[in-house]
């Protein structure tokens, strides 16, 4: 009687391949720690491009000064309706210090007397106190209520009518940041835009006071041909 064969065959793989290695625990574990750092880096970066609204304003980061001419339109999201005609003129202010930030404005403000906080509508930061370039949009824009930034004699008017925006900074005494001036033009832009606020009604705080704010340093020709440019 033959022998009986051995009928078990070894698989092969097909010729010139070869089976990938299974990895091993260590491997998976590092694996999936990469995906998960991954998504939350995701997550986090996609956190930060929002803007920061908090109990007393609107944050615009400065990260998103780069993003395009866009990035400030945020601002047109107030809790008050706009009403067409409710803004008829800007005006645009230092803060007299070189460190600064909204907070500061507030408690300077609260101490000069003014129960609704600081007076501006937005304020720009240097760099020293807020970041370089971020918006910070006060509580009188969002509830779209009068200003309490221009002094003089024309201040009861322009305050009813006209936009505050402060720069942080001593413009007497230093330049103000290229972020800063960056943001002010997109600010600007679409401020005069949206409230159709022709370019003669954009003025600077000396311009409306005896004062010297936003400063001998403040470059009003580069920033009328930066807004000519951007239309």
């Amino acid at each position: 009687m033959a022998a009986a064969r051995n009928t078990s065959t070894k698989r092969r793989s097909p010729a010139g391949t070869r089976r990938a290695p299974k990895p091993n625990r260590s491997q998976t574990v590092w694996m999936s720690l990469v995906a998960a750092m991954t998504v939350v880096g995701g997550m986090l970066y996609f956190v930060n491009q929002r803007p920061n609204i908090g109990a007393d304003g609107l944050a615009v980061l400065p990260l998103m000064s780069t993003t395009g001419p866009n990035s400030v339109e945020v601002v047109l999201n107030t809790r008050k309706n706009i009403l067409p005609g409710r803004w008829k003129s800007i005006v645009v202010h230092d803060s007299g210090s070189p460190v600064g930030s909204q907070s500061s404005l507030e408690s300077q403000a609260r101490r000069m007397g003014l129960y609704r906080g600081i007076g501006h509508h937005f304020v720009i930061g240097n760099g020293n106190g807020m970041g370089d370039g971020e918006l910070f949009v006060t509580e009188r824009w969002l509830n779209q209520a009068n200003g309490a930034h221009v002094a003089g004699e024309r201040g009861d008017d322009l305050n009813k009518q006209s936009i505050g925006i402060c720069l942080i900074g001593d413009g007497d005494h230093q330049k103000f940041t290229k972020a800063q001036l960056a943001r002010l033009v997109q600010l600007l832009d679409t401020l005069q835009r949206e409230m159709s606020v022709s370019p003669e009604r954009v003025y600077l705080h000396s311009d409306v006071a005896a004062v010297s704010s936003p400063g001998k340093l403040f470059p009003s020709v580069e920033i009328r041909r930066m807004l000519a440019t951007a239309k």
